[in-house]
């Protein structure tokens, strides 16, 4: 029987939004007692669970939740209530290239965000090749990416993101990157996670494309879940 590898329980996340945008407006209204700040609330009660090896689409509306429940599996935010439990190496293809330094060569983001990303020196040696054939950018590789077209941006990070082996793979609109014979790469990729049984939590505006990959949908809307499991 499948396990569970991703659970939220009851799990709220409310950010807290500058009512002012300089200091010198803040400071008067601080001084004053006024509100200097509002809460915006991006997840409101949401429980699910995604078990291991199913491929789930999220979808909603922009500014339902989606990318904060990304975020919140792959660990860079906290829930401001209820518990997320994650279990597994994950992979998260959203804001590729963050960790990229512009001064330096592909060749050295290479390993700079393959560490980032959990990969040993060993490992990224061991793939390097294979990611810089899957980004096709053997030209290229030496130079500082500040040189690099955003296309060859976002190759070069997710040649490196889906190199990592994981457990959870983590797909944040980014399918859309890159011209259509590399999105094809990129979808082919993606259906041999799938055959792997890696566990892909996929976020798509493109419900056509959610129908064909997902096994099944988590649907948001007002930073609630439409269809509560």
């Amino acid at each position: 029987m499948a396990t569970p590898i991703v659970k939220f329980t009851n799990v709220t996340k409310r950010f807290s939004l500058q009512s002012h945008k300089t200091f010198k407006e803040f400071l008067p209204a601080l001084i004053k007692g006024e509100e200097t700040s509002k809460q915006f609330i991006a997840l409101n009660n949401i429980s699910f669970e995604i078990l291991t090896g199913e491929t789930v689409g999220i979808i909603g509306p922009n500014g339902s939740g989606k990318s904060t429940i990304l975020k919140l599996i792959a660990g860079v935010m906290s829930p401001t209530s209820g518990t997320v439990s994650v279990h597994g190496r994950v992979s998260p293809l959203i804001e590729l290239g963050a960790g990229f330094h512009f001064e330096l060569s592909g060749r050295e983001n290479v390993y700079l965000n393959g560490a980032i990303l959990g990969l040993s020196q060993k490992e990224i040696d061991q793939n390097f090749k294979s990611i810089v054939d899957f980004a096709d950018l053997w030209e290229y590789i030496d130079q500082p990416v500040k040189r690099y077209s955003s296309g060859m941006y976002m190759r070069l990070a997710f040649a490196i993101a889906v190199h990592v082996h994981p457990q959870i793979l983590l797909v944040d609109e980014i399918l859309a990157v890159g011209d259509p014979e590399f999105q094809q790469k990129c979808f082919k990729r993606m259906n041999e996670f799938k055959k792997e049984g890696v566990t892909i939590v996929f976020v798509s505006h493109d419900l056509s494309l959610v129908r064909k990959f997902c096994d099944r949908v988590i649907e948001l809307n007002h930073s609630r879940m439409i269809n509560p499991q």
